[in-house]
């Protein structure tokens, strides 16, 4: 049941991040990087309802999480990005074209040949030290910072695509944390929600939202959504088999599959996620596919030169001693 849970969960991540790009590109630049972002994005209503949808699909996720494992569960959700391409394609009435379709094909190929080869199986929260915790949450969050430090020094284009990768690797902690949290559901609600996992979950949740809304504000999805999408199932892969033990098929013949399942899932991410029907590219119009478009410049109708007027009787420029160039005076009575 953990595979259509987590299906189910990425497509209300992907309405959810369909909305709230369309909503946070128009907000002022001075409050990218910022919390005041979020304050001034949950006065409108539709970045409310991409919240909902996206609160909706991680707990759908989390639900999916319960009963498998992170490097399962985790690489599931990178679908949400064939279903952004399809949410984008209806909102804007065009068609997906060769390159979305080869895109989504290579998406799901890869990440069916990943888990079917890998067979990611077993791990617990439950044996994790404070130690671990801290090791690899220290990393993360100093992976994190170091790709916004970097970030800020960038143009908007390169800003996204750094904030979103620290984004990613924050939601992969955030998965993380979200299965140590429901590990703690056998002692009650109580004991889950005065337990230092729920506390840091919700510090890492709102951080990595904030980075995210800042990305989208920066630079079009294209920009941003391919580093979230790879960056989150990355950073859970190897949390899932570095701290939390879940096991996976690593013989020379298998590991050559998983690493080329991977492979072509992040082309697919690519060319999916910097699609123009996903991006939602003005040059993209409705009901025909983006590959058929041409730009607006090349459409217009070109306009023939005005002729230069000239006339004969212009004497021809000459050079005078200091070698500029000079038109000889007319002679008296010329026409």
């Amino acid at each position: 049941m953990a595979v259509p849970i987590a299906v189910a969960g990425a497509a209300f991540v992907a309405l959810g991040f369909v909305i709230q790009q369309r909503v946070a590109a128009k907000e002022p630049a001075s409050e990218r990087l910022s919390f005041r972002l979020l304050v001034s994005l949950a006065k409108k209503r539709t970045w409310l309802l991409g919240i909902a949808c996206m609160v909706i699909g991680q707990l759908l996720g989390a639900a999916a999480l319960g009963m498998g494992g992170l490097a399962l569960v985790t690489p599931l959700m990178a679908v949400n990005l064939v279903f952004a391409l399809s949410f984008s394609a209806a909102w804007r009435r065009c068609r997906p074209g060769v390159r979305e379709l080869a895109g989504a094909l290579l998406l799901v190929g890869g990440l069916a040949a990943f888990i079917a080869s890998g067979d990611p199986r077993g791990g617990s929260s439950a044996h994790i030290t404070w130690s671990d915790w801290l090791l690899a949450g220290g990393a993360i969050s100093a992976t994190a910072f170091a790709l916004v430090a970097v970030g800020r020094r960038r143009c908007d284009v390169q800003q996204a695509t750094l904030v979103a990768g620290a984004a990613g690797t924050l939601y992969g902690l955030q998965d993380a944390l979200t299965t140590r949290t429901i590990a703690t559901t056998g002692g009650g609600f109580v004991h889950m929600f005065t337990s230092w996992p729920v506390f840091a979950l919700l510090g890492v949740s709102v951080t990595a939202l904030m980075l995210g809304q800042s990305a989208f504000e920066a630079a079009p999805l294209d920009a941003s959504l391919p580093a979230v999408t790879a960056a989150e199932p990355i950073t859970a892969i190897a949390l899932g088999a570095g701290i939390f033990g879940e096991r996976l098929d690593v013989s020379t013949l298998r590991l050559a599959i998983d690493i080329g399942g991977l492979a072509c899932m992040f082309v697919g991410v690519y060319l999916v996620a910097t699609s123009p029907v996903v991006t939602g590219d003005p040059r993209v119009s409705p009901s025909e596919p983006p590959g058929s478009q041409r730009s607006s410049a090349s459409r217009a109708p070109r306009s023939r030169p005005e002729p230069v007027p000239w006339r004969i009787s212009d004497p021809p420029l000459r050079r005078d001693g200091n070698g500029r160039s000079c038109r000889p005076r007319r002679a008296a009575g010329a026409a």
